[in-house]
């Protein structure tokens, strides 16, 4: 079976070379990312994954991996910010306060598609003038869910979580791994 990561992402390839999958084929899928109107946060994430899996064209002997990452805060899905007044507002609404990360996978295969939602609380700092000023200068924020990256400089806000690290940036390693064993994707030999 041959893996085909549905993402441009360069995280969830860093990602599956830590599984020992680095070898998987990339191709994005491009879809439409808006969230519908009343949409809760965890239906739409778990939507664009399974989305960008079915909008694949795949050989019967490919798996297809796609996942999808947002921020939720109280109600809010913080998506990536378009600019860089937005990604101050979501900094400012998550300084000193818990939100959500939501990871959802999909697994595209032959014999039909395994999904997981993994759900990561995450409590930020209350955060500076200082603190938000500099992360913004650093431009790190741009095409990451919510604003920031935890893997990056963004690390330095979170004092605590509970959850999948790895979930929150991008592809939460232990959950993708039972579902790719399930369609028949093992990790390459080292």
């Amino acid at each position: 079976m041959k893996l085909i990561l549905g993402s441009a992402s360069p995280r969830r390839r860093e990602l599956l070379t830590q599984l020992g999958l680095g070898s998987a084929a990339l191709r994005p899928a491009d879809i439409d990312e808006t969230p519908i109107k009343g949409e809760s946060a965890r239906d739409y994430v778990a939507r664009m994954a399974r989305e960008k899996a079915m909008a694949l064209e795949m050989a019967f002997d490919e798996v297809i991996l796609s996942a999808d990452t947002t921020v939720t805060c109280g109600r809010r899905i913080l998506g990536k910010p378009e600019d860089e007044k937005q990604a101050a507002e979501f900094l400012w609404l998550l300084s000193g306060r818990r939100h959500h990360v939501l990871t959802a996978v999909a697994v595209r295969s032959a014999d039909g598609m395994r999904e997981r939602l993994v759900d990561t609380v995450v409590k930020f700092k209350p955060l500076s003038n200082e603190d938000v000023n500099g992360y913004l200068a650093s431009g790190e924020w741009r095409g990451k869910a919510g604003g920031y990256a935890i893997q990056g400089l963004g690390g330095a806000f979170v004092p605590w979580l509970q959850g999948s690290y790895t979930g929150v940036v991008g592809l939460p390693l232990a959950e993708t791994a039972t579902l790719l064993a399930a369609a028949g994707i093992k990790r390459e030999s080292a």
